[in-house]
């Protein structure tokens, strides 16, 4: 190869323009051809050896056409991953990427964290499998242990363990009915709660979540979700528009996530919350937070809520609660709990105790890395970057966020805020192919949420911003 390039600038080869990745002024770097269509950027930390996919990834895309159900198969990656540490995952091919996407916000500790690892081959090793309510075990108590002493309030509380979100939220709802003799629950607009029947009801987005897949769950109200760059309402006319629709005296619970996840990573307005709290509290309505994306440490407190001077009756977690391993959590006032009958809740598979010991290691990494400290030290860093890029693209409409919880939202006009959820895409899709993995998120799918490892180093973030920033001057240019 002739002499290297550099850094940012295009080049022609074979009469082709190709255009070299822009990465830090201090990455060690150099372009090199693989492929008759691809070149080929090694960073720092991104190594890309072929084309995206590869080809064993194209083959195990072939495998997957045939016997994996459709919907399964639409991936954010068309790579296919051979294994993770930290805030980097390498594909099948070789190729390597720093990945932002923390698994869908299950990786606070990073991949593979060598402790949660050697807790789960400890454990393995032990055994896999009782269930709780069969014969317990005390990686269940340990981690319930940890929950309770970790969950605001001023107040004893008791712990059940589950498998997912949704579950942890359903029972959540269940819980609320039993305790209050009601049946109401009041959701909010652009919220996520999963995908069963109740959960899909509770969650907003039409598409891909609910079309085609009722009837819904009855007795379910959507109010909004105050915040200053949606604004819909005022907080003092929200009590008000409520009784429009259900009687107060019927809710069960108000299900609300402290900072949105899906729907675009969107922090409430300055008083919101406190205002819910007060609402529930005047008719008798328990609070359940909804902690499954933004909890764990990822607003730089353990539980997001911990951000706001609002104790809720009822947290669900799950998520980075297990680094990945199948666990959610619901942890209420134990008065609440001590009304259920016996076995009215649990299931086979709750509260594993493989997924118990990983958790139990994920509290343990947090408080012993101060990754909380490190999730703020992140939205700084974040923060640093991604106003500045507000300033000089045009497309980006909002920069929004709690610690390492930021988010993107891109619109075509800033002043309509008309979202450009075609170019928000193109960017997600050019970063991806360039090495850096970036999720989408927002009602519209026009939002990049960073959902990264609280592991993560400076450099690793800087070289992805790099790559992402020439994605978003594309974009900004072609609008």
């Amino acid at each position: 190869m002739g002499p290297r390039p550099d850094i940012g600038t295009d080049f022609v080869d074979k009469g082709r323009r190709l255009h070299i990745l822009r990465v830090p002024e201090n990455a060690k770097h150099e372009a090199v051809f693989v492929e008759e269509e691809r070149e080929v950027l090694m960073g720092t930390f991104i190594s890309l050896k072929t084309a995206i996919p590869g080809p064993k990834s194209i083959e195990l895309a072939k495998r997957e056409a045939r016997v994996v159900a459709a919907p399964m198969c639409d991936a954010l990656s068309p790579a296919w991953i051979a294994e993770g540490h930290g805030a980097l995952v390498t594909d099948v091919d070789g190729n390597t990427f720093i990945d932002l996407t923390g698994g869908w916000g299950c990786m606070a500790v990073g991949h593979s964290h060598p402790r949660v690892i050697a807790a789960i081959k400890d454990q393995a090793d032990h055994f896999l499998h009782t269930d709780f309510t069969s014969v317990p075990y005390e990686p269940y108590l340990t981690v319930c242990e940890k929950l309770a002493r970790l969950a605001p309030g001023d107040f004893e509380k008791s712990v059940a363990l589950f498998n997912n979100g949704a579950e942890a939220i359903e029972n959540a709802v269940k819980i609320s009915r039993h305790v209050t003799g009601r049946t109401g629950v009041v959701v909010f607009d652009r919220a996520f709660h999963g995908r069963t029947l109740l959960t899909m009801t509770m969650t907003h987005k039409a598409k891909p979540y609910k079309d085609g897949f009722g009837p819904f769950a009855p007795d379910v109200y959507r109010m909004p979700f105050v915040t200053p760059y949606h604004p819909s309402i005022r907080i003092d006319e929200w009590e008000k528009l409520l009784m429009t629709y259900v009687d107060p005296s019927t809710v069960a619970c108000f299900v609300v996530e402290p900072v949105q996840g899906e729907g675009g990573f969107r922090v409430p307005t300055d008083g919101f919350l406190e205002m819910l709290r007060e609402v529930s509290e005047k008719y008798g309505i328990l609070l359940v937070v909804d902690e499954i994306q933004a909890g764990v440490g990822r607003t730089g407190k353990f539980f997001s809520i911990e951000n706001w001077n609002v104790v809720p009756d009822i947290i669900c977690s799950a998520k980075s609660l297990a680094a990945g391993m199948p666990l959610s959590a619901v942890i209420a006032r134990k008065d609440i709990m001590d009304k259920l009958p016996g076995s009215s809740i649990g299931g086979t598979y709750v509260g594993n105790p493989v997924a118990c010991r990983a958790a139990s290691e994920v509290i343990d990494i947090i408080e012993d890395e101060h990754l909380l400290d490190r999730a703020v030290a992140l939205g700084k860093l974040i923060r640093s970057h991604w106003d500045a890029w507000k300033e000089k693209y045009e497309i980006i409409g909002d920069v929004r966020g709690m610690g390492a919880m930021q988010a993107l939202e891109f619109v075509k006009d800033r002043t309509t805020r008309e979202p450009a959820t075609q170019l928000n895409g193109q960017i997600i899709k050019e970063s991806l192919h360039n090495g850096v993995l970036v999720a989408g998120s927002g009602i519209y799918g026009n939002c990049i949420r960073m959902l990264v490892s609280l592991e993560i180093t400076d450099e690793q973030l800087e070289e992805a911003f790099a790559v992402m920033e020439t994605a978003v001057a594309r974009a900004n240019a072609s609008r």
